[in-house]
This record gives structure tokens, sequence and C-alpha cells, in this order.
């Protein structure tokens, strides 16, 4: 059995921060219907590389659910969604606050027609504040949450990770709150309310290393440098570069042995951990050297017998070919019946041994419309009469 198996999730969304959420539910065995506009839909679809009318974006957040597509402004989508509510364990929102209220689908309001309804609205700022009804997105939090301050650290300036870093954060940590609230209700048989923001999430993320220069506040406080200083850095070879993470005394001597340089353990300079730390510049400048005398394989290879931390620095395809994903069984291929031959990348967590299904393909825009329509027990006249009129969209029309 799955662990979310007969868990049923509505999602009300647009781009990663609830889709992705929702998806890893429905990964755990939830059912999960996401609710799109009829216009356009999520625009999370149109992004980026795509076929079939579906990007690789999308296909990649909203496997295996189910899309119903309604006039949201409308009394019918009301109507729809309060049935839906009725026997739904969870919902995901992602609109600017207020905005689910103004549709009709507010917690207050939704909660009171099932108690024991998880809600959980995400924003990109919070429910208060002057930031309250700006519009998100990733590289926005990026700047305001530090990640672009860390990521530039030492640089000529602020940098990105440029990555929809901070969505997924959220994404992940919405997952979270929601699976803790379902325990809590196994235990009290009540639903909740949940607020999550994205610049929250992102700097909740960020502090432990990102910010622990900033965390004590004495004056006789000892401030060293951050990991980041100290951890991560390209290593460039005689024909590529590498990584590597010395973070102790024992990898330092192992990597000194690797590059025949055992004697700078001796040296005033770099004794001990307190000196090399003081000393960094000089001894990484001793260092690059010395790399560059080496070959990329030859140097891992001395690295790896000394156990020294390292790795190549990795192109895309050199990533998906990688033989420990293939050793723990990481990726598939898939045949979606409209974007065609498909990589995906299976749930990290193994239950019991086993990974969970990566479910199925995602949904064109209203595809199962139609299907939920008739299951909630509408007729085909009044199918036709919403398909006719605006009010409901699908590819079953």
């Amino acid at each position: 059995m799955q662990p979310l198996e007969g868990t049923r999730v509505l999602e009300f969304s647009t781009m990663i921060t609830a889709s992705l959420p929702a998806m890893m539910m429905g990964e755990q065995g939830a059912s999960v219907i996401k609710v799109e506009p009829v216009e356009l839909g999520d625009p999370m679809r149109y992004l980026g590389s795509s076929k079939g009318g579906i990007s690789a974006l999308f296909a990649n957040c909203n496997r295996g659910k189910q899309s119903l597509s309604l006039d949201l402004k409308s009394a019918e989508a009301r109507a729809v969604v309060e049935q839906l509510v009725a026997e739904a364990d969870v919902l995901l929102c992602n609109y600017r606050p207020g905005v689910m209220d103004k549709l009709g689908f507010g917690s207050q309001h939704l909660r009171s027609l099932n108690p024991r309804l998880i809600y959980c609205a995400i924003s990109g700022f919070g429910t208060e504040g002057p930031d309250r009804g700006t519009p998100a997105y990733d590289p926005i939090i990026q700047a305001q949450s530090g990640f672009a301050a860390v990521q530039g650290a030492g640089k000529a300036g602020p940098e990105f990770v440029r990555n929809l870093t901070c969505d997924k954060i959220t994404a992940y940590t919405a997952f979270q709150a929601v699976t803790a609230a379902l325990l809590v209700r196994e235990k009290t048989g009540e639903g909740q309310h949940i607020d999550l923001s994205m610049m929250d999430a992102g700097l909740f993320f960020l502090f432990p290393d990102g910010f622990m220069h900033r965390t004590l506040l004495d004056e006789d406080a000892e401030h060293n440098p951050p990991l980041s200083e100290l951890l991560y850095d390209l290593t460039v070879t005689k024909d590529g570069a590498i990584t590597l993470s010395a973070a102790n005394q024992a990898q330092q001597v192992g990597l000194l042995a690797a590059i025949d340089q055992l004697h700078l353990l001796a040296d005033e300079r770099f004794n001990s951990m307190e000196k090399l730390i003081a000393n960094i510049d000089e001894f990484r400048e001793i260092l690059r050297g010395e790399f560059l005398k080496l070959e990329t394989d030859d140097l891992l290879q001395k690295l790896k017998e000394n156990d020294v931390p390292a790795a190549k620095c990795l192109g895309y395809d050199e990533v998906l070919a990688h033989p420990q994903y293939r050793a723990n069984a990481s990726i598939d291929r898939f045949e979606h019946p409209r974007m065609g031959n498909m990589i995906r990348v299976k749930p990290p967590a193994q239950f019991g041994g086993e990974r969970t299904d990566p479910g199925g393909a995602s949904p064109a825009h209203g595809e199962h419309t139609v299907e939920i329509l008739r299951r909630l027990g509408t007729g085909d006249a009044e199918i036709e009469r919403l398909f006719a009129e605006g009010l409901a969209g699908g590819t079953e029309a």
C-alpha cells in the first residue's frame, strides 16, 4: 500500500509551488484533480520545450493528475468545486491572497462544508505586510531571501541560482506541512488551515549555513569563513575540471597525498586547521599549480584512493548516463500519449526498499472535465450546456 493511498487532493494553481507538492502526493498514492481556468489553464503548460501542446516543465510537475477545466468565476464552477470539496482531504492553492475568497473558494467557507479538509494556501510573501499582493516569481524570492547575496559572495556582485530553486523549496515545504496536517487529523479528526509563503520557505532553507555569519549577535563571537568559501571550489585540471571537498584534517592529508604535496603539512601557514582556514587563499594557489599538471581521471582516482570526496562536474547527458543513477533505478523512460517518448526521474524516497511509481501521463488541459462531471452526477445535456457557454472546457467536449 502506498503511504497516501485513498487521499483525495484538489489543486488550484499556476506554476510550481502547488503543482509539484500535489504531484508528489499523487506519486505516494493520492488521487489529484487539478482545477484550471477555461481560457488557458496553468500557464506552465506553455513554457520551454514542448510537444503535443504540453511543455516538459508542466509534465515534470503534473504527472498522474486529472485536469478539470471550469470558468472559476461562475456559479456552476462553485457548485462543482463544493461537491469535490465535500469528499476531498487536501486543497492546495497558490493564487495571490484574497483571490480564492473572491472566487468563493476561501478556506473558511470550504472548511465549513468539510471540517476534515486540510487547506494549504501558498503565497509569495505572506498574508500581511507591504508585499502581500505583489506578484512573486522565483528570482524575486531569490533576491529578497538572500540567495543572490550568497551566490555572489566574494564575487563582483549578486548572482542567481539559475534554477527555479525557491519555487521547489516552497513545494517541498508545502508537501511536508500537508502530510504533517494529515497525521494530526488522524489523531484529532479535524482538518486545518495552513499558510505558507515562498519568502519564508526560501529564508528558512537558506539560513542554517547561508546566514550562519549573521546568527551570533554577541561581540565576542568568532566569525570564520562560511562553508561556501571552503567547500565549493572548481578545480581546473590538465584536461578539464573537478570539484573536491576536503572538509576535515584527514581529508586534507589525503588531498595532499594524492598530489604529492604532503610536505605542506609542516608549513607554518597550514599546519593546523585554524591556520589553514586563515591562509586558505595561499593554500589554494599552491594547489592550483599542482592540479594543472594532472589529468582529470588520474586525479579523481588518486583522490578516491585517499578517501577525499571529489567528482567531475558533469554535463546534462553525463548526469543522465551516470552509472550510480542506473544502480539506484532513479530514471526511467515513458511513452506519453501526446508528448511521445520521455525521460522521467522517479520519486527519491523508497518505502520498504521500493520506489513509488512516477505516475501516469500529465493531463491535457481539461482532459478529465467530462469524466469528473459525470462522476458527480451531471447529466450529458447539462455538460453540453456548460461547454457551449464556455463554463467548462476540455479535450472531450
